[in-house]
């Protein structure tokens, strides 16, 4: 495992996609972001494809959390499309929302593209879990990630009971 913010942290990945779940298209987003995060240093033991269903979506979310997995992170199912649910999942499945690393994403995602605003991107606390959600595109997923990785490294610090000097930005 890689040194970095995500050291000692377990991670999952969840692809949200009609498509690749039916094996009409490879996943490139979950494996993009299963590198990255094993580059920052967290062991991702889980990746998942699912549809874009409400329901398998709050499932599989529900599973990670059981496991006791620290960060969930989803691709895909946050843009327009009346399919696009992710968000909404994420919201029924989380007990405190998070919106300032949506925003923070959308905001570095803005400086890239003026379309970064029409991300739906969602963010919450499950138990000792932080699931955030990620659009559907590799470079956009791993981009969006990389906007805010320090501060969900030290969001799960304060999560799962360590020391994190919130002053020091530690």
């Amino acid at each position: 495992m890689a040194e970095g913010p995500g050291k000692g942290y377990q991670a999952a990945v969840v692809t949200v996609s009609d498509r690749c779940s039916r094996g009409e298209r490879e996943d490139a987003s979950g494996p993009a972001l299963r590198d990255f995060l094993e580059g920052v240093g967290y062991d991702v033991v889980a990746s998942e494809v699912v549809p874009d269903e409400q329901a398998q979506i709050e499932r599989v979310l529900r599973a990670l959390v059981a496991r006791d997995v620290a960060l969930v992170v989803t691709t895909g199912g946050t843009g327009f499309s009346p399919r696009d649910v992710t968000p909404e999942a994420t919201a029924a499945v989380c007990e405190r929302m998070v919106p300032g690393i949506p925003e923070a994403m959308r905001a570095a995602s803005m400086a890239i593209t003026p379309h970064g605003c029409l991300s739906r991107e969602a963010c919450g606390i499950c138990g000792g879990s932080l699931v955030v959600n990620l659009p559907g595109s590799p470079k956009a997923a791993c981009e969006n990630l990389s906007a805010v990785i320090g501060p969900i490294a030290h969001g799960l610090r304060m999560l799962r009971g360590g020391q994190a000097d919130c002053a020091a930005g530690k």
